[in-house]
């Protein structure tokens, strides 16, 4: 079966974290990351036929050799001689620096601590569906995005310093569409580099641009950081690109003679205001002349990164480079080198990111665009300010699928946005006034209107006609409605509502015209439902899911792009989050097997007890067409009635609930009632009770009885203890009277003789006893049985009622409860039944009508319900702002002012 993705990334997160125990994030990553590394080449690699595979796993080395060492003393050491080694010697491009040291005691722990540590994570890389060498559908990088998931959550939770190694993909994926590169002018020849590497995400979000393989090159400082990018690029299929180690400013590798080489695509992520970035160099006399423009600040390395990738590029070439938003704005040198920057032509674009998005700084960041090949021809800048598009992801914000494909979009279109985007001419920029300050507010003004008090609608009341004309985006598409909600206040200019403002949202969706507005935007997406449903349900075995999303989300921007009052992104958004938590993972389901509808058990390592380590059957599951779909195509009728039957059952335990509430308190008489067996007891001593109160003679004898019986029964458990009767138990603990009266039958023993009959004696008395009161006890429950019903209830009834009704109700739970999970079983059966016989144009309606479709038509109904009730939010906050005019107010107060006076007055409290 195909690894879902969604699980496949979220478990071997959680397995491994368990397992880090309280080592620091930035080390347990190495280990983690070589587990997938390894697992992975030796899924692709170790038994292939390939004449001359990339990466050479010698005899020994593979995944399959390191199981073997589980629960060896020697594990770590093995590791490090027996795997890690052989590779090394086999793969001229890895190096020792690559790979983590698998016997050390101060990161691994020591003794039987390592070797418990080491075996449960190569066990985690064990599990049956981590399969890789048949999960690669449609050539997509499972194990190289798992990779970048791990590696995402390790930079998470490495520290500010610590974090640095790892780009969010989301601002690389934005990198590798606005530099240029794509299938149709990518050739074998294509080069790319990146020269502050990291793990290497940017180089890899541009190689997927390409769409096919081309020459990546790339430079690291940091060794460990520089092996996690080689691991990298073999995981996604570029085992060829040369990663290198050492300063890149101080010692670039990567040359041609004595000139820097230089590429057709340049991007980076360099370290942000980098305060040594001169150590080892001396920019005055650089050899490859990098600063002819100037020398950056000595605290300052920003413009020395850029520098660097601007004498990289070849003259057509294109670059892209994250950093600060400082280098907008800041002056003296660096000021200088952004006006010979903006001279050159070479800078095309500015893209202004959130705050908070990386994990080495939460400071904002900005996109720098350059574009040698046609810096001539540049009038101006085309800046964007992207800073309030996000969400919340934890502790850091995150790019939405919208928000990406919007600065994409705008920018490749170079749409000019009002305060998004926008085209600066060069005269705007070197103008006096902004002097090169690139600074995005100087010429976008991204803030939200403000929100204007009128004053004179304060004194006098009415909404004033502007705030009206506000909602104008509204008015154009439902004008009635406007006319509907509001008439004059009584002088120009002002309006006020002529219903009360309870009922703006009823009159909004009631409507004609709003009616009118819902049935367009329905049929905008049945049209892109009818033109779309072929493709996916023809999506088929060996298909290409990422090329399904990116047809379908595209046609679905198009065709709501002029939907009125709607936002075409907030209807792309659903469908892009759908995909991500589950569409993806049945499209790529379809892929490897095919439209089938496998069903299969859910087995569950028992925790603890008696049966730990046993595996426990937990149901059944069919990924692709979860049950509910199954049984609401088929099973509605069925689906019903148990429903019907836990309703009834919610009922009754909501009865329970509310009789408990009621007789619960410390003189209640339900209190401490958890169970069955309490009830019975209060319900005894409620009887009881009433019984004392209206014949204390036949209560005292039911007493009396009982004490009797509580008597024998103590001398019963003090006799079970002797050892002439404690012999007697049989190989369940058990006593039998039968055993008893054997034994007594055969003994000769005269003191065994004596207990014996005594304990016989007193089981005797106390059955005996225990019958009389309940013979007591059975007539006055008949006696009492017709004044429990009557109405009204004799006020020293009200306890014992409230017992009897607890008891029928929890036996009419307890018999719903069958009900329901009979019923639960039989439908279950229906369902599990129903899956092999379900024909394949069967499973596509289930999949993409009731499933895939489904969900998205919930969406654009959400989205249909925010636009009523942000219209509905906006109208009573106007009409409640200007309700109460100043007038009113003062006479309010002086009203409430003479009443508290006429008080004080009659209370004999005056002054003057």
């Amino acid at each position: 079966m195909a690894i879902k993705k969604s699980e496949l990334y979220s478990s071997l997160w959680a397995s491994c974290d368990e397992l880090r125990g309280g080592m620091d994030a930035s080390q347990y990553k190495d280990y983690v990351l070589f587990m997938l590394f390894i697992k992975y080449i030796s899924d692709k690699y170790a038994d292939t036929d390939d004449f001359a595979p990339p990466v050479t796993i010698p005899a020994g080395a593979s995944f399959k050799d390191m199981v073997k060492l589980k629960g060896k003393s020697d594990i770590g050491d093995k590791i490090n001689t027996q795997i890690i080694q052989p590779l090394i010697d086999n793969n001229s491009r890895l190096a020792r620096s690559d790979f983590p040291d698998f016997n050390d005691p101060n990161k691994l722990g020591e003794g039987k601590a390592m070797v418990d540590r080491l075996t449960n994570l190569v066990s985690i890389f064990q599990k049956p569906e981590l399969d890789f060498s048949k999960n690669r559908a449609d050539h997509d990088d499972i194990l190289g995005d798992a990779y970048e998931y791990l590696m995402r959550h390790f930079a998470s939770e490495s520290g500010k310093s610590k974090g640095q190694f790892y780009t969010p993909s989301e601002v690389s994926r934005i990198i590798a569409k606005v530099i240029g590169i794509s299938p149709q002018n990518a050739v074998a020849s294509t080069t790319a580099y990146d020269p502050t590497c990291g793990s290497g995400s940017l180089l890899l979000k541009v190689a997927a641009e390409a769409g096919k393989y081309i020459t990546l090159e790339g430079q690291e400082k940091d060794v460990t950081t520089a092996g996690l990018a080689r691991m990298n690029m073999i995981l996604h299929d570029f085992p060829t690109a040369n990663i290198l180690n050492g300063n890149t400013l101080a010692s670039p590798k990567f040359k041609d003679s004595e000139d820097l080489r230089t590429y057709d695509f340049v991007v980076a992520n360099p370290p942000f205001s980098d305060k040594t970035w001169s150590t080892g160099l001396t920019p005055a006399t650089d050899p490859y002349q990098r600063f002819e423009w100037g020398e950056p600040p000595a605290k300052q390395g920003d413009y020395a990164y850029l520098l660097h990738i601007i004498r990289s590029m070849k003259s057509a070439g294109k670059a892209a480079c994250i950093l600060p938003h400082g280098v907008l704005f800041r002056g003296n040198a660096e000021a200088a080198i952004r006006k010979r920057l903006v001279r050159s032509g070479y800078l095309k674009g500015i893209i202004g990111l959130p705050a908070n998005l990386f994990y080495g700084t939460g400071i904002p960041a900005c996109i720098l665009v350059l574009d040698k090949e046609n810096a001539p021809g540049r009038k101006g800048v085309f800046m964007i300010d992207a800073s309030r598009g996000f969400i919340k992801d934890g502790n850091k914000n995150r790019l939405r699928e919208q928000d990406i494909h919007k600065i994409v979009n705008t920018f490749n279109k170079q749409t000019n946005t009002p305060r998004y985007a926008r085209m600066v001419p060069f005269d705007e920029i070197s103008d006096a006034k902004n002097d090169y300050n690139l600074n995005l507010p100087r010429y976008i003004d991204s803030t939200s209107p403000e929100d204007i008090q009128d004053i004179d609608g304060h004194l006098r009341g009415g909404i004033p006609d502007f705030d009206l004309n506000a909602l104008d985006a509204y008015w154009q598409v439902i004008p009635g409605v406007r006319q509907e909600l509001f008439e004059s206040a009584g002088r120009p200019g002002y309006f006020r509502l002529k219903s009360p403002i309870a009922t703006v949202k009823s009159a909004i969706l009631s409507h004609t015209e709003f009616t009118a507005f819902k049935t367009t935007v329905t049929k905008i997406f049945h049209q892109w439902r009818t033109i779309n449903t072929p493709a996916l349900k023809g999506f088929n075995k060996e298909g290409h899911p990422k090329a399904l999303i990116e047809t379908i989300a595209e046609d679905l921007l198009t065709n709501f792009r002029n939907a009125p009052l709607l936002d075409a992104y907030d209807i792309y958004q659903p469908l892009m989050d759908y995909w991500a938590e589950a569409m993806q993972d049945d499209c790529y389901l379809i892929a490897a097997d095919g439209w089938v509808a496998k069903t299969h058990r859910v087995m569950e390592e028992v925790k603890s007890g008696k049966k730990k380590g046993e595996m426990k059957d937990k149901g059944w599951v069919c990924d692709l067409i979860p049950k509910p779909y199954i049984v609401a195509r088929y099973f509605a009728k069925e689906q019903a009635e148990l429903d019907a039957l836990q309703n009834e059952s919610d009922a009754v335990s909501a009865g329970l609930t509310e009789l408990a509430e009621e007789h619960g308190g410390e003189e209640g008489a339900l209190k401490d009632v958890s169970i069955k067996g309490d009830a019975q007891e209060a319900y005894t001593q409620a009887l009881v009770a009433v019984w004392n109160e209206e014949d204390k003679t036949a209560s005292r004898a039911y007493s009396a009885l009982m004490d009797q019986a509580e008597e024998h029964a103590a001398q019963i458990r003090v006799l079970i203890d002797h050892h002439f009767i404690s012999v007697l138990k049989n190989n369940k603990g058990k006593l039998t009277l039968k055993a008893v009266k054997d034994r007594l039958a055969t003994t000769g023993d005269p003191k065994e003789s004596a207990v014996l009959s005594s304990y016989l004696e007193a089981d005797k008395e106390q059955k005996a006893a225990t019958k009389k009161a309940s013979e007591l006890l059975a007539k006055v429950k008949k006696q009492y049985q017709k004044r429990l019903v009557a109405d009204p209830l004799p006020e020293n009834f009200v306890d014992l009622h409230a017992t009897v009704r607890y008891l029928s109700l929890l036996d009419e739970q307890s018999a719903l409860k069958s009900k329901v999970k009979e019923a639960d079983a039989a439908l279950d059966k229906l369902a599990y039944d129903k899956y092999p016989k379900l024909s394949v144009d069967e499973i596509k309606t289930l999949v993409v009508d009731d499933k895939w479709l489904a969900t998205l038509a919930m969406a654009v109904q959400g989205e249909l319900d925010r636009v009523s009730q942000t219209l509905t939010t906006r109208i009573r906050q106007l009409a409640e702002r200007y309700d109460t005019p100043l007038p009113k107010l003062v006479g309010e107060v002086a009203d409430l002012s003479a009443r508290v006076d006429e008080h004080l007055m009659r209370m004999g409290a005056v002054w003057k």
